[in-house]
């Protein structure tokens, strides 16, 4: 028996797709981008057993996101790929999940826009980079990160699978790992500046007090 098609669903499908891949062509091109400006690589290889654990994880969430929605368009309905409910395919969810995600995007952008040179991707315990406290800096440590996430919650809206709620829980997991060993990192190089940067942000979200 052939499953209905719910409207706005190939919509839906190209929207997601589309955010992942203009998503890490973006990471490719500041990866591409931070070399030329330090000579060499923005720590793309992972160092330890760790970050090697963190990279499977971001290549799970990385292959989810750009792989649902094309099973989804190829007709393959596994469970975990139908949609929680149909009332969720709405109009409101359509158009907050772009802006969730066209939000998280612009967001992204402006964090590379501040962060300059001093972007990277893994961490090498042997390299000071500079302390980046301003732009989205000033409220929140790891916005990239909290970008990512209004991203993911965005393609969750559009396309309100069990597997897109799997996507967010994974990432969540790995972004907790890593920005706990960023901190550390940080803290070591910046000691008392980084401290006291510590106490006046939030860690992925603005403090309330």
């Amino acid at each position: 028996m052939a499953l209905e098609v719910p409207d706005h669903l190939t919509l839906r499908q190209a929207a997601v797709l589309a955010s992942a891949l203009v998503y890490w062509t973006g990471v490719f091109v500041q990866a591409r981008r931070v070399r030329k400006l330090i000579g060499r690589s923005a720590n793309l290889k992972p160092r330890t057993s760790r970050e090697k654990l963190l990279w499977m994880g971001w290549f799970l969430v990385i292959a989810a996101w750009l792989g649902q929605p094309i099973l989804m368009a190829c007709g393959i309905w596994a469970p975990r790929l139908r949609p929680l409910t149909p009332a969720l395919l709405n109009a409101s969810s359509l158009a907050l999940g772009m802006a969730l995600i066209v939000l998280g995007y612009a967001g992204t952008l402006w964090c590379y826009s501040v962060m300059g040179n001093a972007w990277r991707i893994g961490i090498d315990q042997k390299e000071k980079t500079s302390l980046v406290t301003e732009g989205p800096f000033r409220m929140v440590r790891h916005p990239i990160y909290l970008f990512q996430i209004v991203i993911l919650l965005g393609v969750s809206l559009l396309l309100p699978t069990a597997l897109s709620l799997l996507i967010l829980i994974v990432h969540f997991i790995c972004v907790s790992v890593k920005v706990r060993d960023e901190e550390s990192h940080l803290l070591r190089i910046h000691g008392g500046q980084y401290r006291n940067y510590l106490s006046r942000t939030g860690r992925l979200f603005p403090r309330l007090f």
